[in-house]
């Protein structure tokens, strides 16, 4: 069931709004159930009626029916006063719950304010779940503010966001500023760090927004910050398979009138227990009324109907509060959370059954060159096999996007701007690898400098020639070098959470360990360099025999990249250095 309050001070026009709210959310075909929360000396029934005769007798629950409606009263009689996610519980399915007070508790809610109220603090200026204010009188604050009679216009925010109808907002996503690769002017070589700095100031996501049911939620990206719609557990329910009771808290033996019955997962007590009496409850059960506490069955003795135990009990003992993992309205999930099992666990648990999410980020990968043919077929010395469109497409998909294969361009400017034309609309960033350097045969430098407003990053990197970044008819373009391990260390540190950006993931840093190296080398000054390695039994790690980029078995012995800053200037053996496995980088 959706939960929703409306908070306020006394006399604000709370109970006035539900009553319109009530009114217009089933004129628009929904199911209202409403919990009031209310003075500690409110009755239902008045002084003297027959009912509250009986309460005042010391009944510990009074059921009224007539034919129209029946009620059930509980009396507490000194127990703590139950928590909103167990009234929750208590009631029948319908599409919507509203909640008039509870202020304290975390379901999201909208405040009433009235004008002749105002020396009453705005509760919404410090409490994160009022979401919405309701007033007669213009105000600006950090939530939307309606006009308190304008009903129609609360229903609408209430309903969409508790997700019964869609949402009328825009669920395109802001393109890109052509300019957004571009560097200060006189900057030629960028550290590494102020290169990702710009990409993670400047990118933002480029996919749209949809809904989509848990069964396809997996792999996806929330959109927007994700509430449980129901408390977990939403009951008070038994940790422990033992026995119910209203604890004294006495210590010494104790005994117990053991009730017929038993409460079972999915299958509750039907009575209530009453002070000196108990009954059977197994793991997960919901709380009988009138217990507080389980004893554990270890613990007892049971003869003739009477069960016996050694106190003193804490109180509560072996029990779970309602919402005692999440309470019903509380953030499970925050915008930019990508979906996997244990998300898709807590969503189920809360009642999730749809979310809104952002699409897929479609990430295309153009190979260039003459040379280049595809694994499998018949070579001549001078033809190459394509190793960069495989490995960027695999990357692409092993960190949860939608890889699209763009094939290969010949060196020839025509073919080169056809195969960008066709990708850009089917894609949502491009890659490509090669042919951005500048050189007599690198076309597509040439081409997104004339037709795609290019920015040549000169980053002090090793391996890594300059980054190529680009905007091609509203679409971004990474030039990765066509160097292989060059494209991979350059794929891994900038596109890996410029994608995450342009997904709706956030930005991503990888996890580091300092550990020592079991190596020794000099380098110079100035440079950011990352050497392939791996880790060694003995806690040591190793780096790769050469540093040639043109050794691409180096990638497949590593298990991780060595980062040495650019003030390092040499490495002994057993000094501490940068350790970055390829798990930090989502491979």
């Amino acid at each position: 069931m959706k939960v929703f309050g409306v908070t306020g001070w006394k006399n604000n026009g709370k109970t006035g709004l539900m009553e319109r709210l009530i009114a217009e959310v089933r004129a628009r075909g929904f199911s209202v159930s409403t919990i009031k929360h209310a003075h500690h000396r409110f009755d239902l029934d008045q002084e003297g009626k027959d009912s509250f005769r009986h309460r005042a007798a010391g009944a510990k629950q009074v059921l009224l029916s007539s034919s129209k409606r029946w009620a059930l009263m509980d009396e507490l009689q000194g127990d703590n006063e139950p928590e909103l996610a167990e009234h929750i519980a208590r009631l029948d399915p319908v599409d919507l719950v509203l909640v008039e007070g509870f202020k304290a508790a975390s379901h999201p809610k909208i405040e009433v304010h009235r004008g002749n109220a105002a020396r009453e603090p705005l509760i919404a200026l410090k409490d994160q779940t009022v979401l919405a204010v309701a007033s007669d009188r213009p105000q600006e604050l950090h939530v939307p503010v309606f006009d308190l009679d304008d009903t129609a216009a609360i229903a609408d925010f209430i309903l969409e966001y508790v997700g019964l109808v869609k949402s009328e907002k825009s669920t395109k996503a802001a393109p890109l500023k052509d300019d957004c690769f571009a560097l200060p002017e006189g900057m030629y070589w960028t550290p590494v760090d102020e290169a990702l700095a710009k990409l993670r100031d400047t990118l933002a996501p480029v996919v749209d927004i949809e809904v989509c049911g848990l069964e396809e939620a997996l792999g996806k990206i929330v959109a927007a910050d994700q509430r449980a719609i129901r408390s977990n557990p939403p009951a008070p329910n038994s940790a422990v398979d033992g026995y119910g009771i209203q604890n004294s808290g006495a210590a010494g033996p104790q005994s117990y009138q053991l009730l017929e019955g038993r409460s079972a997962a999915g299958a509750p007590f039907a009575g209530a227990v009453a002070a000196g009496q108990a009954v059977r409850v197994l793991t997960g059960a919901v709380l009988p009324a009138g217990v507080d506490s389980v004893v554990m069955q270890e613990d007892v003795v049971i003869e003739g109907g009477t069960l016996t135990f050694s106190g003193p009990l804490k109180m509560r003992a072996n029990t779970r509060r309602a919402g005692e993992d999440v309470d019903a309205g509380g953030i499970i999930l925050t915008k930019g959370t990508r979906i996997c099992a244990p998300e898709i666990a807590i969503l189920a648990a809360t009642g999730a059954h749809e979310l809104e999410v952002f699409k897929p980020l479609r990430v295309g990968v153009l190979s260039t060159g003459d040379e280049l043919i595809a694994a499998g077929s018949e070579a001549t010395p001078s033809q190459t096999y394509d190793a960069n469109r495989p490995m960027l497409l695999s990357l692409a998909a092993s960190w949860g996007h939608e890889a699209v294969d763009l094939g290969q361009a010949p060196d020839d400017p025509e073919a080169i701007e056809a195969a960008l034309i066709a990708a850009a609309t089917k894609v949502d960033v491009i890659f490509t690898s090669g042919g951005a350097s500048g050189g007599d045969e690198d076309h597509v430098g040439t081409l997104l400098a004339a037709k795609g407003n290019l920015q040549t990053w000169r980053v002090a990197i090793k391996p890594g020639r300059p980054l190529a970044m680009a905007m091609w008819r509203g679409v971004p373009v990474f030039g990765l070098p066509g160097n292989p391990v060059a494209a991979f260390v350059c794929a891994l540190v900038f596109a890996r959470p410029s994608l995450g950006m342009l997904a709706g993931a956030g930005w991503q840093e990888p996890q580091s360990f300092m550990v020592p190296a079991g190596f020794s080398k000099k380098k110079k000054a100035g440079r950011r360099e990352f050497l392939r390695a791996r880790m060694t039994p003995e806690g040591e790690v190793e780096a790769f025999a050469s540093e040639g980029s043109g050794r691409i078995s180096g990638l497949s012995w590593a298990n991780g990249l060595i980062d040495l800053s650019e003030d390092t200037t040499e490495i002994t053996k057993g000094d501490l250095v940068c350790f970055l496995p390829f798990s930090s980088f989502g491979i």
